[in-house]
Formats: structure tokens, C-alpha cells, sequence
């Protein structure tokens, strides 16, 4: 992705970088010169009063190096880290929005809370194939406690507790997520490479429902078909108007009232509900014969 140069005072920021090259696009942004304080407050006060984009892309422009910085810390997580820098960009995209130079923060400060908000919500949509961490509790603990697990086995009653009371979270809450972050993904059907060992373990080798055994299957085909047709017969030996009345009544999408009937066929509502019923009534003694 070729980069146009911004200005910050007349001088260029951001060198071209190369199509597709992530080594590239690190080197350039961390040529990027840091902006002052004055620099800082000036371009936010440009793009908060007079809405100039310019400066807010030069506000972000002079961060990439810190979204950079931040999404490395992440790479434990087995994702790529290209992903996790245009997530986190996304953030510093945010944290620049809602900037107020009034403050009297430094933007980066006021960044990192958004950078690393957004790079969380990507790692726990593509940590796992199944969410590990839904809750407010639950994503605190998947970040907190798996740092905690590069140093600790399982833990143990007393380091539950402390981790518990740490984080402000249950016990119980704890074991479940240690349990989610000790299991992994296992695929239904067996993998196509027949050298893979986790093909032995694969759920459609040994799962069995009760509903697909074949005989079952073809023995309730023919006992539904049979059933259907017994009761387009039985709908053939009815009168005419019992079967208008059915057909009205069960078996079209815009189905019609018993009073609507009642005022085509001159009879009363209840008189229709007693032909319905009776006809209702010989089509399941020829459905059950």
C-alpha cells in the first residue's frame, strides 16, 4: 500500500511503503517522527474545531508505530500479526475521533485503552472456532489468567482464590475458564490428511444418533407416505362443501375464517365448525385404518 506524505510544518511524515510487506510498513512507521506536545494539541484542535481531516490522519499517522509496539505483546495468541496491527489501527482510528486536547493527556495515553479494546475483540472472535469469553468477567479472566499461566500449572485451591479476588470474579469462574483455555478445537469430521493422529478422535468416527439408522429412516418414509395418501382419499369421499370447508380452513397459506364460510354457504359459524369437525373426525379414522 503506497502512502502519499503528510506535512506536519512542512515536513514529510510518512515515507511510500511497499504493497503487501509488513517488514516495510513497520520500518516506515517507525520512521514516522514522534510528535510535541504542541505539534499534538494543534492538529487535534484543527480536526475537533474545523473537522480537518488532514490532521487527524496525521494524528494517526504519527501513532502506527505505538499500535505496532502494543500488538506485539499479543503475539502469543497464535495470530497473525499483520491482523492484529490493522485491528489495532482501527482503535487508534477511534482513540483519535474522540480526543479532547483539553484534557491535558497525550493521545497516546488516551490510545492504548481503544488499540488494545479492539485487538481483545479480535483475539477472543479468532482465538478459538468456539468463544471462549462472552461475559465482562470472563474476558477479563481469558486475558489476565492466561498471562498468569505461562508461570503456573494447574493452580491450585489457594491460587484460584487470590486469582478470584484479584480480578474481582467468582471461584467458579476461574475453573471454568482455566478448563476453556486447557481444551482446543476439535473438528466433526475426520481431516482429509488419513496421516493426521487427531483423525482417530474424531467425533463422526464414534458419535451415533438413533435417528439415522436406515431401516428406521425408510420404514417412517413409507409409513408418512402412506398416511398422506389415505388422507387425500379420504378427502375424496368427502361432499363437496366439507371438503371447500377443509381445503378453505387447513390447506392454502391465506387460510379463511368459519364466519366467512358461514356467509358464503348462508349458514351460521357454528353450523361450519360442526361440518369442519366431522370431516376432521373422518379424515383421522382413514389416516389411523
Amino acid at each position: 500500500m503506497a502512502t502519499s506524505a503528510l506535512a506536519v510544518n512542512n515536513q514529510a511524515l510518512v515515507p511510500t511503503v511497499p504493497v503487501g510487506s509488513l517488514d516495510a510498513y513497520i520500518d516506515a512507521v517507525s520512521r514516522v517522527p514522534v510528535l510535541t506536545r504542541e505539534e499534538e494539541v494543534r492538529l487535534a484542535h484543527r480536526f475537533r474545531d474545523d473537522n480537518d481531516l488532514e490532521a487527524a490522519r496525521s494524528l494517526v499517522i504519527a501513532h502506527l508505530r505505538f499500535v505496532v509496539h502494543i500488538a506485539r505483546s499479543y503475539s502469543g495468541y497464535g495470530l497473525q500479526l499483520g491482523d492484529l496491527v490493522q485491528e489495532g489501527n482501527i482503535g487508534l482510528m477511534k482513540a483519535v475521533k474522540r480526543f479532547d486536547p483539553e484534557y491535558g493527556v497525550r493521545l497516546v495515553s488516551f490510545a492504548v485503552h481503544w488499540i488494545r479494546a479492539e485487538i481483545h475483540e479480535f483475539v477472543l472472535r479468532n482465538w478459538r472456532i468456539v468463544k471462549v469469553a462472552t461475559t465482562k468477567a470472563q474476558r477479563k479472566l481469558f486475558f489476565n489468567l492466561r498471562k498468569a499461566k505461562k508461570h503456573l500449572g494447574w493452580l491450585s485451591a489457594d491460587e484460584t482464590a487470590a486469582v478470584a479476588d484479584d480480578l474481582g470474579v467468582s471461584a467458579k469462574e476461574v475453573n471454568e475458564m482455566e478448563k476453556r483455555l486447557y481444551a482446543r478445537d476439535l473438528g466433526f469430521d475426520a481431516p482429509d490428511n488419513d496421516d493426521d493422529e487427531s483423525a482417530v478422535y474424531s467425533p463422526s468416527l464414534y458419535l451415533t444418533s438413533g435417528d439415522v439408522d436406515p431401516q428406521k429412516l425408510v420404514v417412517d418414509d413409507d409409513l408418512a407416505n402412506d398416511r398422506r395418501e389415505s388422507m387425500f382419499d379420504a378427502l375424496e369421499e368427502l361432499d363437496q362443501r366439507s371438503r371447500n370447508i377443509l381445503e378453505s380452513r387447513w390447506l392454502t397459506e391465506k387460510k379463511r375464517t368459519l364466519q366467512d364460510l358461514a356467509n358464503e354457504y348462508g349458514v351460521s359459524a357454528e353450523r361450519i365448525r360442526q361440518i369442519e369437525a366431522a370431516a376432521i373426525k373422518k379424515l383421522k379414522a382413514a389416516v389411523a385404518a
